[in-house]
């Protein structure tokens, strides 16, 4: 069993996963309490997906790609830039979502389980393939 757990832990997606999971919290977290806090659905799932971001940074730099993270001047700079731009770009996925199941009548929680598995499928690849690939990591 110890054998497998090692293994599964050099898999690079199965890593991403647990940041994923990690930062889905703290976003879940947020969300949740903003919609409590009276906030409408849309901008709730933004400010969550916002923390979200953040915090997958600081566990994929470190967690998941840490043997291809640029270590610093302007290719680390770079990886920042478009670590963000995935970042805003599931964020569009997780806000469109959200806010059109809520403007068609869904739960927004539904929408936003939704909005998450969309979500990881884009930022996965944008990061695996082109936020951090090995030559970026000068």
């Amino acid at each position: 069993m110890g054998d497998l757990l090692w293994r599964l832990r050099q898999v690079v997606l199965v890593r991403y996963l647990g940041a994923s999971v990690i930062a889905l919290g703290c976003d879940m977290a947020s969300f949740l309490a903003l919609l409590e806090l009276g906030m409408a659905p849309g901008p709730a799932a933004a400010a969550g997906y916002g923390l979200g971001i953040v915090v997958h940074w600081l566990v994929s730099s470190r967690k998941v790609f840490g043997d291809s993270v640029a270590r610093q001047g302007a290719a680390r700079t770079r990886q920042k830039a478009l670590f963000v731009v995935s970042a805003l770009i599931g964020l569009a996925v997780t806000t469109l979502i959200v806010g059109a199941g809520s403007m068609l009548g869904l739960d927004p929680r539904l929408a936003k389980l939704v909005a998450v598995g969309a979500s990881f499928t884009v930022t996965w690849l944008l990061r695996d393939v082109v936020v951090f690939r090995r030559h970026l990591a000068a």
